[in-house]
């Protein structure tokens, strides 16, 4: 089923005070509109992107994502734009999410797709951890609590069709969000956790850049012997070889050595802990999932992956030929640039378990982010 992204991108950012859309504020030499649609183009479950502009800015933003992205001319308010950008789109799913949140990570646009598939429909949001009060005129009205409140964020996703009827029976009407418009036209959308990191850039304090103060560092080796009759998984690439990797899941070395680097950066323990080899749902478990896994258990302490490295240690077969691929899909399941990934490989000499070809080692180290 294809899986259309919308990134709403024709706001004004009058509260920013930048003088111009605050999406084509550049930091660190990228625009915050690069950010997010890095974030979906590098998303291996996303098929196509729609970006929604204003006249004024329409040349500069088609200029700016070149061949990654479609653009169409939004509206008066994200209830048009987002209708603009629906007409291009007949079937399959959308997410369609705020170009000022570049932040979103690979798990909740993973989450979102799989929420829609199994409950029609999904909605970001985040536990509230604030107190929250209604007031009028500075004047408190009533306490509202946290216990069941949330933060909404995007994206939010649904299937084409419905949330296309959805948009065709508000007619002119506006509304906070495409949320707002299934429930009210639709069904009770369903929900899925977002993340604090998920933040949208709204004032001036949100594009100061700042720096980045808590940076942990992690190491991780794993080791597993070659066999006959078996798949020879690397990074969540099938290397053609005449031998496998022997291990409890698919048994992908290199992706168990970075895990576990992830994972002892934060003192998280291990991947043996996390999925033992005793449990039988991990039987022949696909590591990149597991992957994904750990990067969301790293999130739910405020965290993000910067950077990883792996050395792999393997006598044969030759690994340079496959090592941009390695590359490339690491950057896809990290949710990072491919510059972010480190891939080198060595022989042993013929020496030790390694070099007689018995097996395959790789050491691994990972650079996470508050």
């Amino acid at each position: 089923m294809k899986v259309t992204a919308i990134l709403a991108c024709a706001g004004k950012g009058a509260r920013a005070k930048q003088n111009k859309n605050k999406l084509l504020v550049e930091i660190n030499g990228q625009t915050y509109l690069e950010k997010t649609l890095s974030a979906f183009s590098s998303h291996a479950l996303i098929d196509d992107i729609i970006i929604t502009a204003s006249k004024e800015d329409f040349d500069l933003i088609k200029n700016i994502v070149g061949d990654k992205a479609s653009v169409v001319i939004g509206g008066n308010t994200r209830t048009e734009s987002v209708k603009n950008a629906l007409a291009l789109i007949d079937d399959g799913i959308v997410l369609i999410h705020d170009g000022a949140r570049p932040f979103v990570s690979e798990k909740i646009i993973k989450d979102c797709i799989e929420s829609v598939k199994k409950f029609g429909s999904a909605v970001t949001a985040f536990p509230s951890r604030d107190t929250i009060l209604w007031a009028k005129d500075e004047k408190v009205e009533k306490y509202l609590g946290k216990e069941g409140l949330y933060s909404v964020q995007t994206p939010q996703a649904f299937f084409v069709k419905e949330i296309k009827k959805a948009y065709d029976l508000a007619g002119e009407r506006t509304f906070n969000d495409d949320g707002e418009v299934f429930a009210t036209f639709i069904s009770t959308p369903h929900i899925v956790e977002g993340s604090a990191s998920n933040v949208k850039i709204t004032f001036p304090e949100d594009i100061t850049p700042c720096p980045t103060t808590d940076v942990r560092f992690g190491v991780g080796f794993d080791c597993h012997r070659l066999t006959p009759d078996r798949k020879l998984i690397l990074g969540g690439v099938e290397i053609p070889h005449d031998k496998g990797l022997l291990g409890h899941s698919d048994a992908d070395v290199v992706t168990h050595a970075i895990m576990d680097a992830i994972l002892s950066s934060l003192s998280l323990r291990d991947i043996g802990y996390h999925f033992p080899d005793k449990d039988p749902k991990y039987k022949g478990a696909n590591s990149m999932e597991l992957l994904s896994h750990v990067l969301g258990l790293i999130e739910k302490e405020g965290y993000k992956v910067d950077s990883v490295s792996a050395c792999i240690m393997a006598e044969k077969p030759k690994l340079l030929p496959h090592i941009p691929k390695i590359t490339e899909s690491l950057a896809s399941a990290l949710n990072v640039a491919q510059n972010k990934v480190g891939i080198t490989a060595t022989t042993l000499e013929g020496l030790g378990f390694v070099g007689r070809e018995e097996g395959i080692c790789v050491h691994a180290t990972a650079v996470v982010v508050k």
